[in-house]
């Protein structure tokens, strides 16, 4: 099954499969990253940069600042959610929860349910 994503409103959402299922303004926590010196950083998402999905994952670099330390920029790639390869559905991360931006290879991400 073909995985349709874009980015809408100049990045304030991504659209999967001609749905709105990801908007900016989450707090994501990131550790092992690049993104700035904190340990964990506490990101506040403020748009989605590049979009695109990767296998099952839906992934995305996104724009944003750190708000422990105030860095801005933007952050390797995210798994945003997954989609269901049999029925199409879209499952979000957890955003709360604590992810590893990466240079788009499958990382395990906690998944709303």
């Amino acid at each position: 099954m073909t995985t349709s994503v874009h980015q809408l409103d100049d990045g304030a959402w991504v659209s999967v499969n001609d749905s709105r299922e990801v908007n900016v303004s989450d707090l994501w926590r990131l550790a092992r990253h690049d993104f700035c010196p904190c340990r964990l950083a506490d990101f506040l998402a403020e748009g989605f940069v590049e979009v695109a999905p990767d296998g099952a994952d839906v992934e995305a670099r996104v724009a944003g600042q750190c708000i422990q330390c105030g860095t801005s920029g933007v952050t390797d790639w995210l798994t945003l959610g997954r989609v269901d390869p049999d029925t199409g559905a879209f499952r979000p991360v957890v955003p709360e929860s604590v992810h590893v931006p990466g240079r788009r290879s499958r990382r395990a991400t906690p998944l709303r349910r």
